[in-house]
C-alpha cells in the first residue's frame, strides 16, 4: 500500500473443472449420460472460458480475452447475483474452475485470516476456512485491511498471503497444505500479492528493517532462494511480474528507491534501476513493446519505461522515457495496443504512446482510485473507490462509453471470467452479467467451513 493509499492489489493457468468431472466423482451415471448426449449445452460457462487466476488476471497485466462482458450495470441492471462477504478485506477476486476466491479478516478475539470461495454460477459459499489467527495484528493504514493481498490459484492449489502474518497453500477443498511466515516491519500492513512461476511461489517483502524477494517451493513452502534488496530499505507493497526477455525469464520486482529484475531460478539480480526518493510503491509493473513500465512511488512519483535487456545498474542507460506528471501511486498501469493508460489516485486518466511516452490525452474521471484498470471485450474499465466504474474505448482520443454505479466502497480490483465482471465492495461480492441457471440434476457440493 502507499503512504496514504490501501496496499491492495490493497495479489499459472488454472484447471478448468467441468460438470462431467464433478459428476464422475459422485458416480451419478445418469447425469453423465445426459451430458454426453447434449454436450457443451450442459457445461458451465467457465468450462470454456478464460479464468482470472491471480491479481490482474492471466499474465498479471489486466487483460482478458472474454467476450460478451457487460458494458452497463447498476444495482438493478445486469446483476447476476450479489452476496455478502464475511469479514473485511481488499484482496481482489480471483476466478478458477468455476470458483471465486477471496481472502478476508474476521475480527473476533483477535483476527481470523481466512480464505473464502464462492460458486461462480450461483454465488453460494463453498469454502470458508481459517488459515491464520493472530491475537496481536500488525499495524496497518486505516484505508488498508488485514486481507489485502490477492490469492493465486493453480490447478488444485490456492496460495494465500497475509504479509507478515503468514503465507499458505490450500487445496481447492479448503485443506491447508503448508504454512510459512516471514518477519519484516511493514508500516501499513500487507499489500503485494504472490505470483506462481514454474514450481515457485514468489513474494516481495519490503519493510523498514528488512527488504527481500523470496521464492518458495510451491509444493512444500520451503525457501528455495531469498535475495535481500540493496540498502537503504523502506516500505513497498508491490506484486512481482514475471516476463520473458529473449530466452530468459525475469522476475521484475519493484521496491523502495529502486526496482530490480531477478533470475527466477537462482534469485540473482540481473538489472536494477534507481529512482531517488521514491518509496511506498504499490502498482504492479506491466510489460510491452520491449519496455517495463514502473511506478516509482511517493515523494518522487513517475512512470519509468525501462528496457529489460541490460545488466547491472541501468538507470542511466536503459530508461526509454519518463512520465513525471500524472503518475499513479496505487492503480497499476495498463498497456493496450500501442498505448499505455494510467489513472492517478485523484482520478486523472492519461493515455500515452507506450513506445515514446508522448501524452495523447488526459481527462479527469469521477472519483478517487485504488483499483487497477482492466481491458476486456475491446473496452477499458476503471473502477473508482465510490463504486463508480467508467468504461472507455481504447484509442488515441478520449471516448467514454458508460458510467456505472454500485453501492459501497470499491478499493479492490475487478476480475473477469465467464463473460462476467466480478467486483468486491466493502461488504459484498457482485457478479456483473447475465444470470445463468445452474445445470439441472447435479447434486450440490457441500460447503466447507473450518476454524
Amino acid at each position: 500500500m502507499a503512504d496514504r493509499r490501501h496496499p491492495q492489489h490493497a495479489t499459472g493457468t488454472a484447471r478448468a473443472v467441468t460438470h462431467v468431472r464433478n459428476v464422475r466423482r459422485r458416480g451419478v451415471a445418469r447425469v453423465i449420460g445426459v451430458i454426453g448426449a447434449i454436450g457443451v449445452l450442459t457445461m458451465p460457462v467457465w468450462a470454456q472460458a478464460q479464468d482470472w487466476p491471480e491479481f490482474r488476471g492471466p499474465g498479471g497485466q489486466g487483460h482478458s480475452t472474454e467476450r460478451g462482458v457487460p458494458l452497463e450495470w447498476s444495482e438493478k441492471q445486469n446483476i447476476a447475483w450479489k452476496i455478502p462477504v464475511p469479514g473485511q478485506g481488499w484482496s481482489s477476486p480471483v476466478v478458477s474452475g468455476g470458483r471465486i476466491w477471496l481472502t478476508t479478516a474476521v475480527e473476533d478475539r483477535g483476527v481470523s485470516l481466512r480464505a473464502v470461495a464462492f460458486d461462480a454460477a450461483t454465488g453460494r459459499e463453498l469454502v470458508n476456512v481459517e488459515v491464520f489467527r493472530t491475537r496481536s495484528p500488525a499495524a496497518r493504514h486505516p484505508k488498508n485491511s488485514y486481507a489485502s493481498p490477492s490469492a493465486v490459484v493453480e490447478g488444485d492449489r490456492v496460495y494465500v498471503h497475509f504479509g507478515t502474518d503468514g503465507t499458505a497453500a490450500l487445496t481447492t477443498a479448503g485443506e491447508v497444505v503448508w504454512k510459512t511466515q516471514f518477519h519484516y516491519e511493514s508500516q501499513h500492513g500487507a499489500g503485494g500479492s504472490p505470483v506462481v512461476h514454474g514450481d515457485l511461489l514468489i513474494l516481495n517483502c519490503d519493510g523498514g528493517d528488512a527488504a527481500f524477494v523470496v521464492a518458495l517451493d510451491k509444493r512444500t513452502g520451503k525457501t528455495r532462494w531469498k535475495t535481500s534488496r540493496r540498502q537503504p530499505w523502506a516500505q513497498a507493497y508491490t506484486t512481482p511480474l514475471v516476463i520473458q526477455v529473449g530466452d530468459r525469464a525475469q522476475v521484475v520486482s519493484v521496491g523502495a528507491f529502486r526496482a530490480a529484475a531477478y533470475d527466477p531460478q537462482s534469485g540473482k539480480e540481473i538489472w536494477r534501476v534507481s529512482y531517488g526518493d521514491g518509496f511506498s510503491n504499490v502498482p504492479r509493473p506491466v510489460f510491452g513493446h520491449g519496455l517495463v513500465y514502473i511506478a516509482t512511488g511517493f515523494f518522487q512519483s513517475a512512470i519509468l519505461a525501462v528496457r529489460p535487456d541490460g545488466t547491472g545498474d541501468v538507470s542511466k542507460t536503459h530508461v526509454g522515457w519518463t512520465l513525471k506528471r500524472g503518475a499513479p501511486l496505487t492503480p497499476s498501469p495498463l498497456v493496450v495496443g500501442n498505448e499505455l493508460y494510467v489513472v492517478t489516485d485523484a482520478g486523472i486518466a492519461t493515455c500515452l504512446d507506450a513506445r515514446t511516452g508522448d501524452v495523447l490525452w488526459q481527462e479527469r474521471l469521477n472519483g478517487t482510485f485504488s483499483a487497477s484498470p482492466l481491458f476486456a471485450d475491446g473496452r477499458i474499465y476503471f473502477l473508482a473507490e465510490d463504486g463508480v466504474a467508467t468504461v472507455l474505448a481504447p484509442g488515441r482520443q478520449y471516448r467514454r462509453l458508460a458510467s456505472n454505479t454500485l453501492d459501497g466502497a470499491t478499493l479492490a480490483s475487478m476480475a473477469v471470467a465467464g463473460g462476467s465482471i466480478y467486483i468486491r465492495s466493502a461488504t459484498h461480492l457482485y457478479r456483473i452479467g447475465r444470470e445463468r441457471a445452474a445445470p439441472a440434476d447435479v447434486p450440490n457440493e457441500p460447503t466447507f467451513t473450518a476454524r
